[in-house]
């Protein structure tokens, strides 16, 4: 199934210049989301997975469902002041700016592996910052997960040699 006929080009969303990529009308449908996950879910599993990182906020829709499908925790990655427990924090550039995301001290155990799964793969900046806050507390990272890679912004490269799979490549 062509996954690129569901995701909705915005222009000048949310900023000026910026082209943004809708993925509600892959989310309405539901033959095209099951064929999406199991699209996501076709590299990774055979690979034991403890905890799946969903990264706000889009990252949650697909995140939630490959952990269920994986039978693995899921960790919400949150914006500062977003999560009640006491976090750790990774700062990280934008497109557009800079901001921070934060995670639960306790949200992963020293060895556990760990996918981490965002809707889309830009710059770069976003995904190295999570990449750190899951090294920070121990964590293996089995792998980057992606709904779209933005290939031209070579978010690659920020993330090394980190095993990185993406659905969709623009």
């Amino acid at each position: 199934m062509p996954l690129k006929k569901y995701i909705r080009d915005i222009q000048d969303f949310p900023k000026p210049g910026i082209g943004f990529k809708d993925i509600t009308p892959l989310l309405i449908d539901p033959i095209a989301r099951k064929e999406t996950l199991d699209l996501l879910l076709s590299t990774i599993k055979n690979q034991k997975i403890d905890k799946v990182k969903g990264v706000e906020s889009r990252g949650f829709f697909f995140g939630i469902l490959l952990a269920e499908a994986l039978n693995a925790g899921f960790i919400p990655v949150r914006k500062p002041n977003k999560l009640p427990y006491e976090t750790i924090s990774a700062d990280y550039d934008l497109e557009y700016g800079t901001d921070t995301l934060e995670i639960h001290i306790d949200a992963i155990k020293k060895g556990e592996r760990v996918l981490i799964h965002d809707d889309v793969l830009a710059t770069g900046g976003t995904a190295k910052a999570v990449c750190e806050l899951v090294e920070r507390l121990g964590g293996e990272i089995v792998q980057c997960n992606f709904l779209m890679e933005l290939s031209f912004l070579n978010g690659r490269e920020k993330l090394g040699s980190k095993n990185i799979f993406a659905a969709i490549t623009y």
